[in-house]
């Protein structure tokens, strides 16, 4: 029997999980479907009684509906509450349980192409306290680094740090990064900043130490401007395509109950479609 599993937003026909998923199930021979659907808020109660009526063995949601679906899961897992948002809906017996896997996919990216980054890391700076960032909040917890967390709105910051615990947190504003940006061995972007050639204007990147990692969770276009300055400035940089990626193997291998692997071809079949 065909296995049927879906990414659903609105607007989607910018995604590329079915491209991901896509090469799973066929590099795995498996009788299996994975498409994209678009639905608009409205529509979503309807398409769970489908979840429900057993159409999907389960999918991705993508924006604007990680919040929404909350309150339309049967279950959702302390992760995702954590996070405050849903990526991947799994269907059991009729029920479908909702869970977040955006911090795996942070962890592997960086794991794979910087590996034994956490180790013994003083300090990770945030930028951003977005949906995004709560994702990357509970990857760094997850390895007990302090975290640098700065925002355009402070209030905003210092909230995320207060739900999140306030012990391991500095707290500040963007036009603090210059000041708090050398006590950092790894920077993160969760903002949409280096979308459209957008930057960080007041952000001057040799304020950091040698070595100091640079990452963004931007990944259309691979190198934004943020990258870029910081390569140019000889520091270690990882792109976010592997976030997207190693965020897929976990929905899929609860779907189709195989794990995939993120290989070199892979990302290149990705890479290919994406913005220069």
């Amino acid at each position: 029997m065909t296995i049927k599993a879906f990414v659903i937003g609105h607007p989607i026909a910018h995604s590329r999980s079915p491209l991901i998923h896509g090469t799973w199930l066929a590099e795995h021979g498996i009788d299996g479907t994975y498409d994209a659907i678009d639905a608009v808020p409205e529509a979503l109660p309807g398409f769970f009684e489908r979840l429900r009526s057993g159409a999907f063995a389960g999918g991705n949601v993508t924006i604007p509906h990680k919040e929404a679906v909350f309150a339309l899961c049967d279950s959702v897992d302390d992760l995702a509450r954590k996070i405050g948002a849903v990526n991947t809906l799994v269907v059991r017996n009729g029920k479908v349980h909702g869970t977040n896997t955006d911090y795996l996919g942070f962890l592997g990216n960086l794991d794979a192409n910087a590996p034994g980054w956490s180790d013994s890391l003083n300090a990770a700076l945030v930028l951003g306290a977005g949906g995004a960032a709560r994702a990357i909040l509970v990857a760094l917890q997850s390895r007990n680094i302090p975290v640098i967390l700065l925002n355009r709105t402070r209030a905003t910051a210092d909230r995320l740090a207060q739900e999140f615990g306030s012990g391991g947190f500095t707290v500040g504003t963007l036009d603090d990064i210059n000041q708090l940006a050398p006590q950092a061995g790894l920077v993160v972007n969760t903002t949409s900043l280096g979308m459209h050639g957008t930057r960080f204007e007041q952000f001057d990147i040799n304020v950091l130490r040698p070595g100091t990692l640079v990452t963004d969770i931007v990944y259309s276009p691979l190198e934004t401007p943020l990258l870029a300055d910081a390569r140019a400035r000889g520091l270690p940089v990882v792109d976010g395509l592997g976030m997207l990626l190693h965020q897929a193997v976990p929905g899929f291998a609860a779907w189709f109950g195989v794990e995939p692997r993120v290989t070199p071809a892979l990302r290149a079949r990705i890479e290919a479609t994406l913005d220069p």
